[in-house]
């Protein structure tokens, strides 16, 4: 089930959630494997900060909201140029 990037920071912000994501986490919700998520965030396709002394990549939820949303953003628009080029 998916929530709205508000929902994440209001959980966040309640102690339900960590506010960022590991590389794996990220891939379990995408449904990708970890090497791809990475590439993501290598990609600057998904925004990402590196923390801790061995610098590990964090993703924090708003941002993979934000990834998701312009997925579908762009989803949409390349069905609406599919369906102008058939017509």
């Amino acid at each position: 089930m998916w929530i709205t990037a508000a929902k994440c920071i209001q959980r966040w912000q309640n102690g339900c959630m960590p506010r960022f994501l590991t590389l794996a986490d990220v891939a379990e919700q995408l449904q990708i494997n970890s090497p791809a998520a990475y590439a993501l965030v290598r990609s600057g396709e998904l925004k990402a900060i590196q923390v801790g002394g061995r610098g590990q990549w964090r993703v924090e939820e708003k941002m993979l909201e934000q990834y998701i949303e312009e997925r579908y953003a762009e989803a949409s628009r390349m069905i609406q140029q599919s369906k102008s080029k058939s017509v």
